[in-house]
C-alpha cells in the first residue's frame, strides 16, 4: 500500500486492512478484538458495539496527540500503543483513555490508564496530568467521533 502525503492511508499493523465507515481503519488482532486507528472518524453507535463486545459499557482508547490519531478496540492500552508505535507515532505522544459511549460531556472520556505514567515527562499518575494535553485529548475525540 502506498502512503502518499495527503492520503487517507496508514500502513497496516500486521497487514490488516478494512474498510469501516467509508473510511480505512488500520489494525492487527490484539485480545479480543481488531484494533483500529481511526483517521477519520468513526461513529458513536460503532462505540457502543465495540463496548457492548469487550468491557460492556467502555472502549479502551489510544490517543496520538501530535498526529491526531485514535486507535480503538484493544483488550489493553498497551496494544493500541504498540499498533500506533508501529505505524509511526512517538510513544511521548500517546496518551491512553477510556471512552463510555452511554455518558455524556466529560464523563465521556476518562483519563485512565498504565501507559500515562512518565515520570520523565512530568506524569506520575495514571491520570493526564497536563491540562493542555487533556484538551488537545478532547478535541481529537470530539474530532473523530461522530454523534
Amino acid at each position: 500500500m502506498a502512503s502518499a502525503a495527503g492520503s487517507n492511508e496508514i500502513p497496516a499493523c500486521q497487514g490488516i486492512v478494512s474498510p469501516y465507515n467509508g473510511w480505512e481503519i488500520l489494525g492487527r488482532k490484539a485480545g479480543s478484538g481488531s484494533v483500529r486507528i481511526i483517521a477519520h472518524h468513526i461513529t458513536l453507535d460503532e462505540l457502543r458495539q465495540m463496548a457492548a463486545a469487550t468491557f460492556g459499557n467502555m472502549v479502551k482508547a489510544v490517543v496520538d496527540i501530535d498526529k491526531e490519531l485514535l486507535a480503538v478496540d484493544g483488550e489493553l492500552h498497551s496494544d493500541l500503543e504498540a499498533c500506533l508505535i508501529e505505524n509511526g507515532s512517538r510513544q511521548p505522544s500517546l496518551w491512553g483513555i477510556n471512552l463510555y459511549p452511554e455518558m455524556a460531556g466529560d464523563d465521556f472520556i476518562e483519563f485512565d490508564s498504565m501507559i500515562n505514567v512518565r515520570p520523565s515527562q512530568g506524569n506520575r499518575s495514571r491520570g493526564v496530568e497536563s491540562a493542555q494535553n487533556r484538551e488537545k485529548i478532547f478535541q481529537i475525540v470530539a474530532m473523530r467521533v461522530t454523534r
